[in-house]
């Protein structure tokens, strides 16, 4: 049964930290909610291919960018820039890097469990 919680990033349960950039974890309910704020130089293949172990991206995500531009490139090749106001949903298999020199702001509603998390080597479709 669904209770009623009032959270804020403002109070993250969490922060992980990583070059070029943080995650925002909040815990509500059953639910893990992402904030992940990327500086310009931020790849993931660079800066937290390296925590999770893994050649791309193994989390699926749901995203809804607030802001700033971000390339996505899926392993099959697939290729765009999502920016603010874009949702994206991006199965397993994937490396993407800040575009320009504004920072990107998404909040990720499914796959943050484990992204960008210290001893979570496999980032795995239940992150």
């Amino acid at each position: 049964m669904q209770t009623v919680e009032h959270e804020t990033f403002a109070k993250p349960s969490e922060v992980r930290t990583f070059t070029h950039g943080k995650a925002e974890i909040l815990e509500v309910g059953d639910s893990t909610i992402g904030r992940l704020i990327l500086e310009p130089g931020w790849r993931w293949s660079n800066d937290v291919g390296p925590i999770a172990g893994t050649e791309s991206c193994l989390a699926p995500h749901f995203q809804y960018h607030v802001q700033g531009r971000l390339a996505i490139r899926m392993d099959d090749g697939t290729e765009f820039i999502a920016g603010p106001g874009d949702v994206t949903s991006l199965p397993e298999g994937h490396d993407a890097w800040v575009v320009g020199d504004e920072p990107v702001i998404v909040v990720d509603w499914f796959g943050s469990t484990n992204w960008a998390k210290e001893g979570a080597h496999a980032e795995t479709a239940s992150a």
